[in-house]
């Protein structure tokens, strides 16, 4: 069984930084991508970045030049690094697995959640 499990999520300040991480346990042969997203609240939820497994990277418009995303395929881990944050950043934000393969499988996962919340 292959889980996702969130952390580093919290209450920050206008300006402040944090580091979210999220781990992929199981059986795991191989991920695909691993990304992150995030659901405002009355909002839909949307992609803040994603990362492939060879490195190359994507970020939604609004996050650029302020959020990291990294990975260590060692340990199915995906990083976020979040600077300069803005209230506007306040949002539950997920983790996602593409591509998960393990001795049965091939599919995608999500996390929990872990809430970020920015205070103005």
């Amino acid at each position: 069984q292959v889980q996702l499990v969130e952390s580093g999520g919290g209450l920050v300040q206008t300006g402040g930084s944090l580091r979210l991480s999220c781990a992929a346990s199981g059986s795991i042969f191989s991920i695909n991508a691993m990304g992150w997203y995030r659901r405002a609240p009355g909002k839909q939820r949307e992609l803040v970045a994603a990362i492939g497994s060879g490195g190359s990277t994507n970020y939604a418009d609004s996050v650029k030049g302020r959020f990291t995303i990294s990975r260590d395929n060692a340990k199915n881990t995906v990083y976020l690094q979040m600077n300069s944050l803005k209230p506007e950043d306040t949002a539950v934000y997920y983790c996602n697995a593409q591509g998960v393969a393990t001795i049965t499988s091939i599919q995608d996962y999500w996390g929990q959640g872990t809430q970020v919340t920015v205070s103005s």
